[in-house]
């Protein structure tokens, strides 16, 4: 086999384990590439069946609206089950309070209203995108880990993962985060798209959008980001290379318009494509505290 024949191979060992370990598991799903390669596995790992999981899509209200379209039109067009946690209806209830200030942001917010929604549904396994070359806090992450009854991600709770012998024991209100894409890169994800002709949000490849420079990062202007005073707006061909929400997303400039221009500007990078992401650089260890308080 070739290296993405391995890794789609594992990443379906890994699906079919939570199957057979857990009882109501769910796929988080964000609309990004990631999140939709991992769908891709698991309706792969299942065929002819339908694909048993439920996908949970913890909504923001600050979504790029191509993301949600395309979304809407992959559960119509493949009948998938779809559960939506609303960080608005947490805001409203008063369990979550909005951020204010030039840095607001509702990111941070998404763990609250994916921990209320494990808890509301009684889910025991979430199934994320979470690659380990991502961010260094996501480097050190098992495949299975475990999770306590807040939440929360605790080193000392962790299980040994030898020869591919996962552990989903857990007591009553604990819960596992699952990465069967953990060994794969970003240029796999995209090698992976390629080969299985994966359909994509329009945001992954170049186009021509309005932006503002701010903080090293090109951030779309939209409902949920204006400019402030002295920013100047321009038009500029982008793209995203990841898909999150629109005030923290950052673009590059780009001219990539196909899957083979995206992997061959991406043999050329040097960055991390979470480099951009205005939430990771609030701090050193912004994802490493935000991942202790179960947000990914």
């Amino acid at each position: 086999m070739n290296p993405i024949d391995e890794l789609e191979a594992e990443a379906i060992y890994i699906l079919r384990e939570v199957q057979a370990q857990f009882k109501r598991p769910v796929i988080l799903f964000s609309g990004g590439k990631d999140s939709i390669v991992l769908t891709h596995l698991a309706v792969q790992a299942f065929y002819p069946q339908k694909m048993p999981f439920p996908l949970l899509h913890i909504d923001t209200g600050h979504n790029f609206p191509e993301t949600l379209a395309f979304r809407d039109e992959l559960v119509r067009s493949r009948h998938f089950e779809l559960i939506i946690g609303s960080v608005q209806e947490s805001i409203d209830q008063g369990k979550a309070t909005e951020e204010t200030g030039p840095e607001a942001s509702r990111n941070s917010l998404q763990t609250i209203t994916l921990r209320d929604t494990i808890c509301k549904l009684g889910l025991d396994a979430c199934i994320g995108g979470g690659r380990r070359d991502e961010e260094k806090a996501r480097a050190k992450e098992r495949v299975f880990s475990h999770r306590d009854v807040s939440g929360q991600w605790r080193p000392d709770r962790q299980r040994p993962e030898l020869w591919h012998h996962y552990n989903g024991l857990a007591l009553k209100g604990e819960h596992f985060r699952i990465f069967p894409l953990s060994n794969w890169t970003e240029l796999d994800i995209w090698s992976y798209i390629q080969r299985e002709n994966i359909q994509l949000p329009s945001l992954y490849f170049a186009h021509e959008r309005e932006i503002i420079r701010r903080n090293g990062s090109i951030l779309s202007v939209g409902p949920y980001l204006k400019p402030r005073n002295g920013e100047q707006t321009e038009r500029l061909t982008i793209r995203f290379r990841t898909c999150g929400d629109m005030p923290i997303t950052g673009a590059i400039e780009s001219n990539a318009q196909t899957t083979e221009e995206v992997m061959e500007e991406l043999k050329l990078m040097r960055t991390s494509e979470r480099g951009s992401r205005a939430d990771d650089q609030r701090s050193e260890t912004a994802m490493e505290d935000r991942k202790r308080e179960g947000y990914f």
